[in-house]
């Protein structure tokens, strides 16, 4: 790799650090065809001193996120054409194996399978203890229950990589920077004008940031609080095995041998020597390992979370000492001290697993650090801040290459994309997150404690329960606390899943509610049902003040509202559309709901949630100078009455006259409730009457007490989260982000009514197309299953015969129609209704059929 020392005071895109993730995005850069790119790095290229050169390297691809396995996958399928300059494969494609201490584990390891399944990994399957002792002879059958095996996972060489990626950008134009810090960014007029470095000044239109557990740093100087936290875990080699003796490797000719060992030191002859034998996983004991010739390395997260300020943290310069590494904790490794863990060191349950490394001295040794996220996903994307500033942080070397491609087609295209179409990064988008996130405090915390959990088995509906709680509360908190209500953390709202007060209502609907038992039981109450049918048949109240608001204010708002929305947007005042927005490859980018309050004023009203933010990202990114846009979610208190009887209730408290004639569906009004004033929609995401409600914050609290004492004869209950997305979907009405999403287009999405052709706004081309019935790749399908008593999960493969043709985008009991209601996405022959499926969940097949939507109307 021949870097160059010059700086060059001028270029279009600068990316700062060249680590794995910025020499990929170099790479697929200039493969679109930019040429005038430089990477700059603090330490010497291509062995950095980052994560990507210390990193084992492995490469275990299945995840429940469907992002981080395709990213993933593509990122083998690149390491595996990547050479060194003597035509070395950088990816090592040995197979991965992770093995089960315990039942619970076994029943993880078949969910592994079925994520593999839909998202398109090749044959994963399961193992016996004695199939899982015929690939790794190391391995103590007596101490397993079995195994899943990934036939092409294996590892990857990160500075073999690096190397590989920057020649092959270089001689495409690109510049290659080492040993120069970068200092600042500058900005005017709200863009990034230049890079200032230790060396100099390099004036651009674009910046990368891409220096990982340094990002956090970078980002304070632009007074962009990234929540990209550093973390240790521990890694070490042991002395070479007898039981290895065969594997014994020179690496001292590799062409990059001198260069990695002026930064990793001895350690160097390991770490070059590629692995013989499957990647294995023992994740009951949070461990990984791998071979280094005829050693054993072992890696463990199974210790207290280790998380340095990163004010702290080293720096990469040359004959230094490699800045991402700490000095190893034997304490760590030698006593039991992760707090979900607490009776067996890692040091006793890798030598039970391999007795052959039992005894035998760990060379080597060091703490190396990565960088985490709240949601253990990737940070990505533009920055809402300045035009022209991007990140791409907490990114592993696993996924480096598919979020390097994605990203680069963002950039240059406006849309991420992978080989095989869009990919939505509604999780990983930089602009998901909440001011309190930013703050160090938060990402200490919640960084830790994704480093504690790395391993563990999650449920996806999982909450945080001792970290960082009640720092978002709606005015409606105390009345929640008061009726008991099951709160979760919810982009940091503590949100109403179901109400304890509720219990009575299952006198009255339990013969309703199915009982479930195993995975899907967790996190699920039988309340949520009895919610959802006392809202059917009689009345409730649901807050929805985290649900995302935005305002836009202006003389051309309503041109510029027209620009975003694929609807006809032309409203009078009172006027209550729905309404999507596409990006410019026409997948949707938002379903909102648009409201005209004033002549030059519309209220816009989305999803909240971790992707809500995405929206109003998106939503100021496109406004013109002359319209405000202005995020009123905290500034709102909202909520919807919804029922049978809601007309009855809102009655004793308003003079309006709340008849269909007179208050029709999809239209608004301003009003007062009692002493409140309201701005109320007639709509309702359950699906039936109701009318939303929007008032100052302050009054809140005051709005919720006149319902629920006007409602009190007609037995008026609070509900939850639970209950609503019950409600929505068996009503099929979408939620974006699930069922929902930039990978599908408006027809595609069973949408098209929500598409106005003669108008025009963003994606238009992309859209008609689809309307002419191009582009169509798949349909959503709505299906229920076969066995009425039956619920399931998302992420599970959608099956004809053992063919996997889809996956479960959304599930949820339907308590009105009587079975689970699942969404997917199919291929359109598959998505008629009457269409006989399977669905593997757990182990086990489900019939399901396509049905017509809406089951209810």
């Amino acid at each position: 790799m021949n870097a160059d020392d010059s700086l060059p005071d001028q270029a279009d895109t600068v990316i700062v650090g060249a680590g794995i993730v910025g020499c990929n995005l170099a790479y697929q850069l200039t493969e679109l065809g930019r040429d005038d790119i430089v990477v700059v790095d603090k330490g010497p290229m291509p062995t950095t001193g980052g994560s990507s050169s210390h990193a084992p390297g492995i490469m275990f691809q299945t995840a429940e996120s469907k992002i981080l396995s395709k990213f993933a996958k593509y990122s083998r399928t690149l390491y595996s054409d990547l050479e060194d300059d003597d035509g070395v494969q950088a990816y090592n494609e040995v197979g991965g194996i992770e093995v089960a201490r315990s039942d619970e584990r076994m029943d993880y390891l078949q969910r592994r399978v079925e994520w593999a399944q839909s998202w398109g990994l090749p044959n994963p399957e399961i193992l016996s203890p004695e199939e899982v002792e015929e690939k790794l002879p190391l391995v103590d059958t007596n101490e397993i229950q079995g195994g899943y095996y990934s036939p092409t996972d294996g590892q990857v060489s990160g500075v073999v990589a690096c190397a590989a990626l920057a020649r092959e950008a270089m001689d495409r134009g690109a510049k290659f920077v080492p040993h120069t810090r970068t200092e600042d960014v500058e900005t005017e007029n709200g863009s990034v004008s230049s890079v200032i470095t230790e060396n100099g000044t390099i004036e651009c239109n674009e910046v990368v940031i891409a220096t990982n557990i340094w990002a956090r740093q970078l980002g304070e100087k632009l007074d962009v609080h990234l929540p990209v936290t550093p973390v240790e875990h521990q890694y070490t080699m042991t002395e070479p095995l007898e039981e290895l003796a065969d594997n014994r490797i020179d690496v001292s000719d590799h062409p990059l041998y001198e260069n990695y060992k002026d930064v990793s030191g001895d350690k160097v002859d390991r770490l070059l020597a590629g692995p013989d034998r499957p990647i294995l996983r023992d994740q009951d004991n949070a461990m990984y390992f791998r071979t280094h010739g005829d050693s054993y390395g072992i890696g463990s997260y199974n210790h207290e979370s280790v998380v340095p300020d990163p004010q702290d943290l080293g720096d990469n310069e040359e004959d230094a000492e490699q800045g991402s590494i700490h000095e190893f904790t034997e304490y760590h490794m030698n006593n039991a001290t992760h707090p979900d863990r607490p009776d067996k060191a890692p040091r006793q349950a890798s030598d039970e697993l391999l007795p052959a490394t039992e005894g035998r001295e760990l060379e080597h040794k060091y703490n190396g650090m990565f960088a985490e996220s709240p949601n253990g996903l990737p940070v990505m994307g533009p920055v809402q801040k300045y035009d022209g500033l991007w990140t791409a942080a907490a990114i592993w070397v696993t996924h480096a290459g598919g979020a390097g491609k994605a990203l680069a087609e963002w950039m240059e295209n406006g849309v991420p994309r992978l080989p095989d179409g869009p990919i939505g990064l509604r999780h990983c988008n930089v602009n998901r997150f909440d001011a309190h996130e930013g703050s160090w405090d938060f990402a200490r915390d919640i960084g830790g404690e994704e480093y504690r959990i790395v391993y563990n088995i999650m449920h996806p509906k999982w909450v945080w329960t001792d970290h960082q709680r009640d720092i978002r509360r709606t005015p409606m908190y105390h009345s929640h606390k008061e009726l008991d209500a099951e709160l979760w953390a919810e982009a940091g709202w503590e949100e109403p899943h179901w109400f304890d007060s509720n219990a009575d209502l299952l006198a009255e609907y339990g013969d309703q509610i199915p009982d479930r038992e195993g995975w899907e039981d967790k996190y699920w109450s039988p309340i949520e049902g009895a919610e959802t049918l006392h809202v059917r048949n009689k009345v409730g109240l649901h807050d929805m003040t985290s649900f995302n608001k935005m305002e836009v204010i202006g003389s051309d708002a309503g041109d510029f509202i027209q620009h975003l929305c694929t609807n006809d947007m032309d409203l009078d005042v009172g006027d209550v559309r729905y309404t999507l927005m596409c990006n410019e490859n026409g997948g949707v980018r938002a379903d909102i709901t648009v409201t005209r309050v004033d002549d030059d004023r519309y209220l816009l009203l989305t999803t909240g949630r971790e992707v809500g933010n995405n929206h109003v990202a998106w939503v100021s990114d496109q406004s013109p100078e002359d319209v405000v846009v202005n995020d009123v979610t905290s500034s709102l208190a909202a909520m919807v009455c919804t029922g049978p009887n809601a007309r009855k209730v809102l009655s004793k408290v308003t003079d309006v006259d709340l008849s269909d004639e007179a208050f029709p569906f999809f239209t608004s009004q301003q009003f007062f409730i009692k002493n409140v004033p309201v701005t109320a929609l007639r709509v309702s995401y359950a699906g039936e009457l109701g009318w939303e409600f929007y008032t100052p914050s302050e009054y809140g609290e005051q709005l919720w007490e006149h319902l629920m004492d006007a409602g009190e004869e007609y037995d008026i209950r609070p509900y939850g989260n639970g209950a609503l997305d019950a409600l929505r979907i068996e009503k099929g009405f979408r939620l974006w982000g699930e069922d929902l999403h930039t990978e599908h287009n408006p027809y595609e999405a069973g949408l098209g009514w929500a598409v106005d052709l003669e108008t025009d706004f963003i994606g238009k081309e992309a859209v008609v197309e689809a309307a002419e019935g191009n582009n169509i790749d798949h349909k959503v399908a709505c299906l229920t299953l076969n066995d009425e008593e039956a619920t399931i999960l998302p992420h599970r493969p959608v099956l004809d015969g053992d063919d996997p043709i889809g996956y479960v985008h959304s599930a949820e009991y339907g308590y009105t129609v009587g079975a689970c209601v699942v969404y997917t996405y199919l291929p359109p022959e598959y998505a008629e209704p009457g269409t006989e499926l399977e669905i593997q969940y757990e182990g086990e097949r489900y019939d399901a059929t396509v049905r017509e939507e809406p089951l209810l109307d």
